[in-house]
């Protein structure tokens, strides 16, 4: 049993699951590492092809790096990039359930400032032009969802209202994975749903758990990433990459803060800094790459 199950049954044998995972522990949320971290997957990633008929399946976002994995008995099956909710919206940080794959939803515009007061609650079909939650969502619960993006430059940028927006090909293979993992033959209904506009509405045998995480500081494969805060979250910047250098076995005792300050600063915008943990501990802290978070995006800072 992966990690991430056994998480999911002990919240639920707890009793804790209306507190931690419906109701957020914002200490213990934004403590949590990425899922990538190499504390958390022992210095290596696992990947593997999706092996059908085992739900031992879970997704984990950390949220300023914009990428959602999914796994399989902690195995990586696919990594796929996201944009996330604006700074006055932003993406929730911690645990979810997903229950249930909506094709062709429909949408009905809730009462909130950045929705025009004419269309609330009103129901907005799969074909209307103003419906902007394309081919599929995937309800995450308090209004959260995981639905298509409007285009490519969604990706690796704050743009929605807290919801998590993916290619719609990346969609196509998120579902199609799940629902071969939990052995529900939806073969055809799902190539009629992608043909035409009519809401096709899928419950999954098996909750499929969702964490998301706040890690500005990864140590993933023996480089660190540092990622902009892109929330503004992480008050103590210089401080928890000390934390985060000294828990990687790297000697910080004589940096000064101007050295780890200058490498926090070259991540801006949509520009992450890559170093290796060797070199950081031979001393060469500026001995790293500016690289976009998102690859492929372009360096924009």
């Amino acid at each position: 049993m992966s990690i991430f199950r056994q998480l999911s049954a002990l919240l639920l044998f707890t009793g804790l699951a209306s507190t931690v995972v419906f109701g957020q522990s914002y200490v213990t949320d934004m403590a949590r590492q990425s899922a990538r971290s190499d504390i958390r997957t022992g210095g290596t990633i696992e990947k593997s092809e999706l092996e059908p008929n085992d739900p031992d399946v879970t997704l984990t976002v950390n949220v300023p790096s914009f990428d959602m994995t999914l796994w399989q008995s902690g195995k990586e099956i696919n990594k796929y990039y996201v944009g996330i909710g604006l700074k006055d919206f932003p993406i929730f940080v911690g645990l979810r359930r997903i229950d249930t794959v909506i094709w062709n939803p429909a949408w009905i515009p809730p009462s909130s400032k950045w929705v025009d007061p004419s269309l609330h609650g009103k129901y907005i079909g799969p074909a209307d032009p103003r419906n902007p939650l394309g081919k599929i969502k995937i309800p995450l619960g308090y209004g959260y969802l995981i639905h298509q993006a409007k285009s490519s430059r969604d990706i690796g940028s704050l743009v929605s209202h807290g919801c998590l927006r993916v290619m719609r090909n990346d969609l196509y293979d998120l579902n199609d994975k799940l629902l071969l993992a939990q052995g529900l033959n939806v073969k055809n209904e799902v190539a009629r749903a992608k043909r035409n506009r009519k809401t096709y509405v899928i419950e999954l045998p098996e909750s499929v758990l969702l964490e998301v995480t706040y890690d500005t500081l990864v140590v993933e494969d023996g480089q660190l990433h540092i990622y902009p805060d892109v929330y503004g979250h992480r008050n103590d910047k210089i401080g928890a990459l000390r934390t985060e250098l000294q828990v990687n076995g790297v000697d910080v005792s004589n940096v000064a803060d101007e050295i780890l300050e200058k490498m926090i600063r070259k991540a801006v915008k949509k520009s992450q800094y890559v170093i290796g943990i060797e070199d950081l501990r031979a001393g060469r802290f500026m001995n790293g790459r500016v690289l976009p978070v998102v690859p492929g995006a372009g360096r924009t800072g």
